[in-house]
């Protein structure tokens, strides 16, 4: 337990840690996206992935509570760094004069943040909640068909799609520095590769948000 106190008492392991759970959360994202996309395609597939999600118990009960874990996990570290920065510097941004040295997200992370995490609030009280109470406190029959139509149902509403809208442009201007941000933090940095990451993440802070945007206002217009 000594070394493990020390890891994260250290500011290179607590920035090393909060890389390697932005980077786990990096790769739910895609794989987030990679199965509700199918829905403005595909009903069928739609259903037949979300049923199979929903129901796996690898998925249900060990790789759900993990990304729980993950993202409580990033969020936490993410407020105690900030706090620590913070509290390190010994001149402000005004005076040092910090948007010359760094990008407007590095500065605003925190803010980003925030706003994501309300998001994510959203999202359970939205969605995971509603679910857990179908499958674990109702306990209803379980229906293969019936996740599109909730989809389809959720994105019925222009306030809830205005917040999806948001959210996804600030995931987006959080991403575009922490994507890099976190292969730096663990190490990834060499003349020859580093340049592929940073538009790699460039491609993905865009491709992937504007993708879930994408999805909601599809939705909403095709009920219209």
């Amino acid at each position: 337990m000594g070394w493990t106190k020390q890891f994260f008492s250290s500011s290179i392991g607590r920035k090393f840690a909060m890389a390697l759970s932005a980077l786990f959360l990096i790769i739910f994202l895609l794989q987030h996206f990679a199965i509700n996309v199918t829905s403005t395609f595909s009903e069928d597939i739609f259903n037949e992935l979300s049923h199979f999600m929903g129901t796996n118990p690898l998925v249900q009960f060990l790789l759900q509570p993990i990304l729980i874990f993950g993202v409580v996990f990033h969020f936490v570290m993410g407020f105690i760094l900030e706090i620590k920065n913070r509290n390190s510097r010994e001149v402000k941004y005004a005076i040092n004069k910090g948007s010359a040295n760094s990008s407007w997200m590095s500065r605003n992370m925190i803010w980003s943040g925030l706003f994501i995490l309300f998001f994510l609030g959203f999202h359970f009280y939205d969605f995971w909640i509603p679910e857990m109470n179908y499958k674990y406190v109702q306990f209803k029959p379980e229906d293969p068909d019936r996740y599109y139509e909730e989809v389809v149902h959720m994105f019925a509403n222009p306030i809830r799609v205005v917040i999806y809208v948001l959210s996804f442009v600030f995931l987006s201007l959080h991403l575009l520095h922490g994507f890099q941000s976190s292969f730096q933090s663990i190490g990834a940095r060499h003349d020859k590769y580093t340049p592929a990451i940073r538009k790699l993440g460039k491609i993905y802070a865009l491709a992937v948000p504007a993708g879930f945007i994408f999805i909601a206002i599809y939705h909403y217009l095709n009920l219209l």
